[in-house]
């Protein structure tokens, strides 16, 4: 396994020249993410089955030859459980890799676990057995290690002669385009940015908060984001969630109560007083600019009967076609398509994964009839 290691732009040029003349190269990248937002990248992994590269970021200034080969259509990008290496991409270039093809979901259309990891393939196909004792390094320290750096190369070595044998395997189905389908619809979810004015709605238990303790939430929730977005801190280092919602709850307006309630002693020095500056501002707001209550799909008449029998119907589906039954329909997806019915009127812009696309060619007919109100 031979392999460069890329520290300037010249090189870096030259790498992905010769790329771009590949139908796919592997990518790969590895990162450290402790107290930060977003993701510190430490090295790219590049394989077109000839030339294999470490790209090390840290040192290069200009990334522009990698994300020209990233946006290059007609090269794929081939990775594996890819979800966080697109995070990375689109932080620090602000591009999808495009084409691109995910090996965890090829396997997932030949009937393997969703989560399958990239060793367990491996073995089970090169009759490889990866040495993943790297996994939890810095990757953002420098000098790597020859053993760091030996690990990093196997997964994109490796990656190649699977992605070609999963490939070979996917042609003999007729799950080909729902594939990449499924891939372009994991790329344009992994795009999307999140919205301040709705991250109220991602803390634990705002459901269980009036209107007018929801304003508060709201107001505190846009703050906490906007904020680890300007300092790159995880939500969690600049305010934890359960203090927000207990200022919300609890009304609590002063630092005594928050020492009270448990706050962390630096987390009142820092932002006490604006967290209660902000939760004052909200009391005032008039009741027609106050959130709506959040109802739950779990407390609506008739729901655990529903999903009981949309389970059974995906259930049977992917017996059928030998898939784990979360491929087709997981929880979230059948509770997006019972909102999509029950609240959502059936907006067509919000059509939810299982009745959209080659899911829906499955399901739609079989599901949509359980939806309806009796």
């Amino acid at each position: 396994m031979n392999f460069e290691m890329i520290t300037d732009t010249a090189s870096l040029q030259r790498v992905c020249q010769l790329a771009s003349n590949h139908q796919a190269v592997m990518l790969d990248t590895e990162f450290v993410r402790t107290r930060t937002l977003y993701p510190k990248l430490g090295l790219v992994q590049l394989y077109d089955g000839e030339h294999l590269s470490l790209i090390d970021p840290i040192e290069i200034d200009d990334l522009t030859p990698l994300w020209d080969l990233l946006s290059n259509p007609s090269v794929t990008k081939v990775l594996h459980a890819c979800s966080e290496d697109l995070e990375v991409f689109q932080h620090y270039s602000g591009l999808m890799p495009t084409p691109m093809v995910d090996t965890q979901v090829m396997a997932a259309f030949l009937g393997h676990g969703l989560s399958t990891g990239f060793a367990s393939l491996v073995e089970e196909y090169l009759d490889v057995t990866l040495d993943k004792g790297e996994a939890r390094t810095d990757w953002c320290a420098r000098p790597l290690t020859p053993r760091q750096m030996e690990y990093a190369a196997a997964d994109v070595f490796y990656l190649y002669p699977l992605y070609q044998l999963l490939a070979e395997k996917l042609a003999e189905t007729p799950w080909q385009s729902a594939m990449a389908e499924e891939c372009v619809s994991i790329c344009r979810k992994r795009a999307k940015q999140p919205d301040p004015e709705k991250a109220y709605l991602d803390i634990k238990n705002a459901w269980q908060l009036r209107p007018a303790q929801l304003a508060v939430l709201k107001k505190l929730a846009k703050w906490r984001l906007k904020e680890a977005q300007r300092r790159d801190l995880a939500l969690n280092f600049v305010v934890k969630e359960l203090n927000i919602w207990k200022v919300a709850r609890y009304q609590i307006r002063s630092l005594r109560k928050m020492e009270e309630e448990g706050f962390d002693r630096f987390e009142m020095d820092r932002h006490g007083k604006r967290l209660i500056s902000m939760a004052l501002e909200a009391d005032k707001m008039s009741e027609e600019h106050f959130p709506e209550p959040i109802s739950r799909l779990v407390d609506m008449p008739g729901y655990k009967q529903v999903v009981k029998v949309v389970k059974e119907q995906v259930n049977a589906v992917s017996e059928e076609l030998g898939f784990v039954p979360e491929f087709i329909g997981s929880k979230k997806q059948i509770n997006q398509a019972i909102k999509w019915v029950w609240v959502q009127d059936k907006s067509p812009e919000k059509r939810p994964d299982l009745l959209n696309g080659w899911r829906g060619e499955l399901m739609a007919d079989k599901v949509l009839p359980l939806l309806e109100p009796k």
